[in-house]
């Protein structure tokens, strides 16, 4: 699998908040599904932690749960939300509302796609696209998007890619120090509550 190359500059990463369907464990995909009660309590903790990040542009996935997170992330920032199409969720085909599977290791393998689905290589070369021209944008950066999308970004960031995103946990992105390959991922810091 060929790794598209990440520009190295720090960004901020923020998946959206929790969905019914996260909460049901359904596989979400396309299906435009909006962030629920919990996700708009996730989305106000994160926009809290983010008040002194210094951020500058915030750039998000067009799907209602991402776009609606990154709104009220960049509320208290006096931000605007810039959206982009790279940076959407993967289209899961058949597997979009089905219960989340054992499939991903082979998916990202690239040894099995469901039927209808982007292939982990084409996400992956188009969140790593996404993410670079959100980069360009004035900085610190912080990129709104979604779970499987991160799975190709870590990837990418030379760290193993199965591994799930906590809902509306802010990770500063940073490249890697002393000739490392593998960036550092550091969650913020959330207020209880």
């Amino acid at each position: 699998m060929s790794l598209p190359a990440l520009l190295r500059r720090p960004f901020w990463f923020i998946r959206h908040g929790e969905t019914d369907w996260n909460a049901q464990g359904l596989s979400q995909g396309r299906t435009d599904i909006p962030l629920n009660r919990v996700g708009e309590m996730q989305a106000e903790r994160a926009a809290h932690a983010m008040r002194s990040s210094g951020v500058k542009s915030i750039v998000a996935s067009p799907l209602l749960r991402a776009k609606r997170t990154a709104e009220v992330v960049a509320a208290p920032l006096g931000l605007k939300v810039v959206l982009n199409d790279d940076l959407a969720e993967v289209n899961f085909g058949e597997q979009e509302g089905l219960p989340m599977g054992d499939w991903y290791d082979d998916w990202i393998a690239g040894t099995y796609t469901p039927h209808g689905a982007e292939t982990f290589q084409g996400l992956l070369e188009r969140a790593v696209r996404g993410v670079n021209a959100a980069l360009a944008l004035p900085a610190p950066v912080a990129v709104v998007a979604h779970g499987a999308l991160f799975r190709a970004l870590r990837l990418a960031l030379g760290h193993e890619p199965n591994v799930r995103t906590p809902n509306a946990l802010p990770m500063l992105i940073a490249p890697p120090k002393d000739g490392g390959t593998a960036w550092d991922i550091a969650p913020a810091v959330l207020a209880e509550g």
